[in-house]
């Protein structure tokens, strides 16, 4: 079902917004591999609500448990469950959102297939859902150093509405994007977003904006080709994120201006090593890496749920209004930074170990 994520590294998350928790079973982790709670934890107080002034002022520590799986540190190839408890619900906040849909959100559409939905929140339509993949891909993670040392997954807000950072991804560190609250890797882009975030905010509003990634260390030959392509896996995890309208890899829609020979990134040997002299690519050809850095963007629209009222209509189908309630992000980016670093290590833990179990290990 549409709750469970991987192949051979498979996750399923569950839980509602408002519930007793959410959280994640994962299924097919080597054994042997160093685990903790706090390797989890980590990632998820980087995704926690309420961290920071630009942010869901709802608090949550986001405490993470390990169920099971887990046996004198170190993972033992059995299910691992991981629980999060929510502590600070407030169901009556969306009393009015019961029987009245928020536009561009998914009461209406969960309704229409269900008949049913857990309108506290949201629900598992409420992106507190990409807890249980945050916790899960501190996992992969895990496993990822071992079979890739040295290896970065790094993503930061590259926009924000008309606010657009100037990142190099060669070039880019964690500690310049976790320096600031926004999560963008240039310190002359941090102050404007902020003042517009803050701004949006007081205005009962909600802006959008793009986050960049880049994944280096990855060698040649993972992936898959046709149906499994590595960029179709990405494309499918990344606009698997609650509030993702978007996603490129490489020059993108960019790509379209070029002619073949402004576009084609040319080989050549660097020692012992095959380049390319340029990534219009991005990381990957065919479906398959070619050793270079993984880069792509992903695209988040304005936060649904904004403190504006608004034309929409009931269950009974009758046109009202509604003004949001609850707590909720003016601009989803700094929070989601975190979570498409998750999905992207979850998506490549999994080819990693298919490309193990068919064609032998070569990172040896």
């Amino acid at each position: 079902m549409s709750n469970s994520f991987g192949q051979l590294f498979r996750i399923t998350t569950w839980g509602e917004s408002h519930g007793g928790g959410v959280g994640v079973v994962i299924d097919g982790c080597p054994p042997r591999i160093p685990l903790s709670e706090e390797d989890i934890q980590v990632d998820l107080d980087r995704r926690r609500p309420g961290q920071s002034d630009i942010v869901t002022p709802r608090k949550e520590s986001d405490t993470c448990e390990i169920l099971s799986g887990v046996f004198e540190g170190h993972t033992l190839g059995s299910p691992i469950a991981i629980l999060v408890r929510n502590k600070d619900q407030r169901p009556s906040s969306y009393n009015e959102m019961k029987d009245k849909y928020r536009p561009s959100h998914a009461d209406y559409t969960y309704d229409a297939k269900y008949g049913t939905r857990a309108w506290h929140g949201g629900g598992r339509a409420s992106a507190r859902e990409t807890i249980g993949r945050v916790a899960a891909a501190a996992v992969a993670k895990k496993v990822l150093a071992k079979l890739y040392p040295g290896i970065e997954i790094l993503a930061w807000v590259d926009s924000i509405q008309h606010l657009e950072a100037n990142v190099d991804p060669a070039t880019v560190t964690s500690e310049m994007i976790e320096s600031n609250i926004v999560r963008t890797g240039d310190a002359q882009s941090v102050e404007p977003m902020i003042d517009l975030i803050k701004a949006t905010r007081s205005d009962g509003n909600s802006v959008g904006g793009v986050v960049e990634c880049v994944v280096r260390g990855v060698p040649a030959g993972i992936g898959n080709p046709i149906f499994a392509k590595l960029e179709a896996v990405l494309a499918q995890a990344m606009l698997s994120i609650p509030a993702t309208k978007g996603f490129e890899i490489g020059s993108g829609f960019a790509g379209t201006k070029l002619t073949g020979v402004e576009h084609n990134d040319e080989f050549y040997m660097n020692g012992e090593n095959v380049r390319t002299t340029t990534n219009h690519s991005g990381g990957v050809q065919g479906g398959i890496t070619n050793g270079e850095n993984i880069s792509f963007r992903t695209a988040f629209k304005p936060t649904a749920t904004i403190m504006t009222e608004q034309k929409t209509i009931n269950k009974q189908h009758e046109d009202t209004e509604l003004q949001g309630r609850g707590r909720h992000d003016a601009c989803v980016l700094p929070r989601a930074v975190p979570i498409v670093e998750a999905m992207t290590a979850l998506v490549l833990l999994d080819h990693a170990l298919i490309q193990h179990a068919q064609c032998g290990p070569q990172w040896d």
